[in-house]
């Protein structure tokens, strides 16, 4: 896949939807982004860890990966 696909919003919002875990391969902005990030923990509780650190200190996204993967933490 191409770089500049991993910088496509609606590219990495699709991917996430199908494999959360595909945020590790996203631009740094888009693991920045709230409603992608909350879209890929959704999916696997797992994909906390290629969060921004500032989302990955956000109450409402924590919750929803450790909801969907207790290990997430």
């Amino acid at each position: 896949m191409a770089k500049d696909e991993w910088a496509d919003r609606d590219y990495v919002l699709e991917a996430v939807k199908q494999d959360g875990r595909a945020l590790q391969y996203a631009a740094e902005s888009l693991q920045a982004d709230r409603e992608v990030v909350l879209k890929a923990v959704k999916e696997d509780g797992r994909a906390l860890e290629y969060a921004a650190k500032s989302l990955q200190a956000d109450r409402e996204v924590v919750l929803k990966a450790v909801k969907e993967d207790g290990r997430a933490l």
